[in-house]
């Protein structure tokens, strides 16, 4: 497992690495802008507007700037033409680097990590100087009458020496000749004076034909008003008459509409008089139905309201009773569901309490008889136990007695000398000439209280465990002198001559 996890890590890390490196490597370039890849191979490559993939830290890449570089190109002296004159050309150019791969190269070694202004100062001495060689073939009448001409000359002139370089001539404009004698303006003279003389000639005819023209527009102008006002005047009496007979028409309808409004006013004022009689009477007589119409309806509200409380007193009476009845019904349901709720509830505590003491009698029948079995089986445990161990000391003898009791002798002695090695210090006073000093005493007490036990022990079971302890001695294995007594199974007299 850990193998395969190791595995799989490294994979992740190689595809991981090799994502980096594709990520690292990766270029895309500009339309504008030419990417140079040199390293490994021979050759350089050239990328432009489209993308490709380097290897890191094996190869280079490189810029070069494919944008127009306007150049401004002056003579910085005066050059003198073909037919010697001085003059001085002042021209802008727009180069750029070639999108040829060859010429590509070459500008890759000569401009490469070299700014536009670098650039443009280079080109700008060779276009100077083609400028002048190009001045130096020319007539200067040439020139400024055919500057097209002079911008291809001097644009096929330089067009080798920038390939040379890696560039390219774009566009060549000639702004304009200037010469310090005046040459070029005196060159226009003769067709500026042709030029003044045709104008003025051209000026003259103009303003006599303008006047001319005026002359006869203002007497066409002239008899124009004239019949204006002449036919303006006539409309203005024919309007005058006019409007006198439209005022005598509306006159007259005037007075006749007056009258016609008096005769109609006087009608409408008795008609008026005679609607307002009539509708006093008809007021009269609509009063007269209202009253007793109001007294009828008295008459039948005080009927309908003595009904409506009759009535009313009557179903309120009725719903009282209703009521009684139903809170009494009410009642006595209650009461009986109670009462079944309390005997359902007596005989479930009932069942419950039943329940309960079953429970509780067969958890206690349960503990007697799990008691009684456990007391059953220890006591049938330790009866095979004593078995066992009355069995297994039956078949002990005197001699596994004292094997048992040889074997805890070392304890008897660790146990007999432990409290001496409780003491942190001993001083010891006097001390007899017989008995040895007092470290003899202290250190002999081990010996003398072993001894005494062995005493005891053979004195109470019989054993000597002395000789028993003797028999692994050097005397019992080589003399072969062992006497052991005490015990009823074993009695041995082992001598030296082997009998």
């Amino acid at each position: 497992m850990i193998g395969e996890i190791i595995k799989l890590a490294v994979i992740a890390a190689v595809i991981l690495v090799i994502i980096l490196l594709l990520c690292v490597g990766y270029v895309k370039a500009p339309p504008d802008m030419a990417f140079i890849i040199s390293g490994i191979k021979k050759k350089s490559k050239i990328v432009i507007g489209k993308a490709t993939f380097r290897i890191p830290f094996f190869e280079r890449l490189d810029k070069l700037n494919l944008r127009l570089i306007p150049i401004d190109v002056k003579t910085s002296n005066a050059v003198p033409t073909a037919d010697y004159i001085n003059i001085n050309v002042d021209a802008t150019v727009n180069v750029k680097i070639s999108n040829e791969p060859d010429r590509l190269r070459l500008a890759a070694e000569n401009f490469l990590n070299k700014n536009t202004e670098y650039i443009a100062g280079v080109a700008r001495e060779v276009l100077e100087g083609n400028v002048r060689e190009i001045v130096g073939k020319m007539r200067l009448e040439e020139m400024v009458s055919d500057r097209q001409k002079f911008a291809n000359l001097v644009k096929e002139n330089a067009e080798p020496d920038l390939a040379a370089m890696g560039l390219d001539i774009i566009s060549f404009n000639v702004q304009n000749f200037v010469d310090g004698n005046e040459v070029i303006e005196n060159l226009g003279i003769d067709n500026i004076v042709k030029i003044k003389k045709a104008a003025a000639i051209a000026r003259a005819e103009s303003e006599r034909d303008i006047k001319v023209a005026q002359a006869s527009a203002d007497k066409e102008s002239n008899d124009a008003a004239v019949a204006a006002q002449t036919e303006i005047a006539k409309k203005q009496n024919e309007l005058a008459i006019k409007k006198s007979e439209l005022q005598m028409d509306a006159d007259t309808k005037k007075a006749m509409a007056d009258a016609a409004y008096e005769i109609q006013k006087e009608e409408q004022r008795k008609t008026i008089e005679i609607t307002t009689a009539n509708a006093d009477i008809a007021k009269q007589e609509r009063e007269i139905e209202l009253k007793q119409k109001e007294v009828a309806v008295k008459e039948q509200a005080l009927e309908a309201e003595i009904k409506k409380q009759a009535e009313a007193e009557k179903y309120a009476a009725q719903q009282r009773a209703d009521a009684v009845l139903y809170q009494r019904q009410k009642d006595a349901e209650a009461k009986q569901f109670e009462a079944q709720r309390e005997a359902e509830a007596r005989k479930a505590q009932a069942e419950a309490d039943r329940f309960a003491k079953e429970q509780e009698a067969a958890g206690i029948r349960a503990v007697g008889e799990a008691e009684a079995s456990a007391i059953q089986a220890k006591g049938v445990a330790e009866a095979e136990a004593m078995e066992k161990k009355a069995e297994a000391y039956a078949k002990y003898n005197k001699a596994a007695v004292a094997e048992m009791m040889i074997k805890v002798l070392p304890d008897v002695a660790g146990k007999i000398a432990e409290p001496l090695g409780q003491i942190d210090k001993i001083t010891i006073i006097g001390g007899g000439e017989g008995s040895g000093n007092g470290v003899d005493q202290v250190a002999g007490n081990v010996p003398v209280v072993m001894s005494r036990l062995f005493e005891s022990m053979r004195e109470a079971t019989g054993i000597d465990l002395a000789e028993i302890v003797k028999a692994d001695t050097y005397d019992a294995k080589v003399n072969r002198n062992v006497n052991i007594t005490g015990l009823d199974d074993v009695s041995l007299a082992v001598k030296k001559d082997g009998e």
